[in-house]
This record gives C-alpha cells, structure tokens and sequence, in this order.
C-alpha cells in the first residue's frame, strides 16, 4: 500500500515538473519569433504589472483578454489553436490564475510572477492567432 501511493506520489510530481518545464521552454521558443510590435505590447503590459500596488485589476484584464481569445478561437474559421504547444500554454494559464488566485494573499511576489506568466501567454497565443489570421488574409 505505501509503495503504491509512494510511486503515484512520485509520477504526479514528475507529470508536473514535466508541465511546467515543457510550458517555459514553449514560451522562450515563441518569445524568440515575436515581432517587436508584438514585444512592445507585452512590455507594456509588464512594466503595468511591476508598478501596479493592487493586482486584482491586472488579473481581470488578463482574463478578459484570454476570454476573447478563446471566443476567436471558437467561434472564428481557419484560427484554431490545435497545436501541442498552444494547448499547452492553454492550460498554463488556467494553471497560473489557479495559481495566483492561492498566492495573491499570503504570496504576493509569486503571485506578480504567475500574472507576468498570464502576460506571457496571452501576449503569444494573440501573436499566433494574427499570423494565422494574416496567412488567412
């Protein structure tokens, strides 16, 4: 009995080290074929981020954002994101709002890293879906 639940123990943290290093490896990949455009609004985003006292506003923003982008990616022809990698960082971003909603009280600096991560994430699935919408064009 204690061996089984020693190796589900084991596998689950091995499942999540996996997730979390396969996400940061996709976002430095796709931070590396932004456009500067692209990478001047995410800046903007982030200096928001840094300077802002009360996080709550920054994380409704953020998922305001995401809910149009999930509303293109549904509802638009020829947009889906139907990659590993963009259903990857999908679920990064439900992960890091889980994340940041657990930490913003007793955690707040790692709570101002799971909303730069959000920044992130949103800022490269809105990049894919304009090249897809522009490949479209």
């Amino acid at each position: 009995m204690f061996v089984g639940t020693l190796i589900v123990v084991i596998s689950t943290l091995l499942l999540a080290y996996w997730f979390r290093y396969s996400c940061l490896l996709v976002m430095r990949n796709c931070a590396e074929e932004t456009t500067s455009e692209e990478s001047v609004r995410a800046g903007e985003l982030q200096a928001k981020l840094r300077e802002a006292s009360d996080l709550d506003p920054v994380q409704i923003a953020l998922d305001r954002d995401y809910a149009v982008l999930v509303y293109l990616v549904q509802h638009a022809a020829g947009l889906e994101l139907q990659s590993i990698e963009d259903r990857l960082l999908m679920l990064d971003y439900k992960v890091m709002r889980l994340w940041y909603r657990l930490a913003r009280l007793a955690a707040p600096d790692q709570a101002r890293e799971a909303l730069s991560e959000m920044v992130s994430v949103v800022g490269i699935l809105s990049s894919r879906l304009a090249q897809r919408a522009a490949s479209r064009a």
